[in-house]
């Protein structure tokens, strides 16, 4: 009976034992990686820790990494859902309401739309408007990021490369402020949109401004997209700020003549030079039967609703031509 209840005794030690050696793995596993809390990497095993971590987070964070193409020059961005919501920068969307090009890291291009922007911050969403699903990451809802955390960018520095692929690099966060977080990770031109990332995976930030010097770099933090996500989503221009301009209404050129007919509609009577209508392929005797969906009577009418636009607005004409009806689409110039 002795024997008995020492074996009984020495098993639930080592379990004991066992259990309190094995827990820190768990904790560094599951939870905030010890890594962090070094000034630097003391031995392999931190290098390896390291190195693990952003082998098993790269995979589905490059995934979702996309190329914005603009119409001149292109950025980065970061899918957050599977209907194809992305997170970017206010510099990179362009405004608001505006058509973009994303493309994927496999090549695959998407038709996508802005949506809105914090004008003060940096921060704007758009979303894929091609149906499908698409690959995600989680982000970090809970503002996690410390200063000293070991993080990591990705982004298609110098627009897409297929071969190449997005490019990543490894660095810290050395200072955050109340909305903006700065890593010394190296970054370039085409990077600006793309994705900041603790070593779980987790998105912490949206690259915004590139320094001077290659290691200085601002991120938008989540904090500042979940703060005004209702806002974003629903196509809003949130403040104002050095990096996206506000539209002004009645700044708009279309640059053509009309004159009403009797019928309904407007006869186009003259087209000026190198304009949005004459580049759109509008043609002298082409009847405007609608702006945006509102039949078109008079002149005057016309000029009231462009007054409510801006430059760079999308406009849509439906209009006959040699007895058919024809639907184009274009953006209107800058006065």
């Amino acid at each position: 009976m002795w024997l008995a209840c020492r074996f009984l005794y020495d098993m639930k030690r080592r379990l004991i034992f066992l259990f309190l050696a094995l827990m820190p793995c768990a904790f560094v596993a599951e939870g905030r990686p010890y890594v962090n809390d070094k000034k630097a990497p003391e031995d392999r095993k931190d290098i390896e820790v390291i190195q693990s971590a952003l082998q098993s987070a790269l995979p589905q964070a490059r995934a979702a990494t996309v190329c914005i193409e603009l119409k001149e020059g292109s950025g980065s961005g970061v899918i957050v859902s599977a209907d194809g919501l992305v997170l970017t920068a206010a510099h990179v969307s362009i405004g608001v309401n505006k058509k973009v090009i994303v493309i994927l890291e496999d090549g695959t291009r998407h038709d996508a739309r802005t949506l809105g922007l914090v004008a003060g911050s940096d921060a704007a969403m758009l979303r894929i408007t091609d149906e499908g699903e698409f690959p995600f990451v989680e982000i970090d809802r809970e503002n996690s990021a410390r200063l000293g955390d070991w993080v990591f960018s990705l982004g298609h520095s110098g627009g897409f490369d297929k071969e190449r692929g997005s490019v990543v690099r490894l660095g810290r966060l050395v200072r955050i402020a109340n909305n903006t977080l700065q890593s010394d990770c190296i970054l370039i031109g085409g990077d600006s949109g793309g994705p900041l990332f603790d070593l779980t995976g987790k998105l912490v930030g949206i690259h915004s401004r590139v320094g001077q010097q290659l290691q200085v770099n601002m991120h938008v933090p989540m904090s500042e997209f979940l703060g005004n996500w209702d806002g974003m989503m629903n196509g809003e221009f949130i403040g104002e700020g050095p990096f996206a301009e506000k539209p002004v209404k009645g700044s708009g050129f279309l640059g053509l003549a009309t004159d009403a007919r009797k019928e309904g509609g407007l006869r186009v009577t003259k087209v000026g030079n190198k304009s949005p209508a004459q580049q759109a392929g509008v043609k002298e005797g082409d009847v405007l039967l609608t702006l945006n969906g509102t039949p078109l009577e008079t002149r005057a009418q016309m000029q009231e609703l462009l007054k409510e636009m801006a430059a760079g607005d999308e406009v849509t004409f439906e209009l006959e031509r040699k007895g058919k009806r024809e639907t184009l689409t274009f953006e209107l110039g800058e006065r």
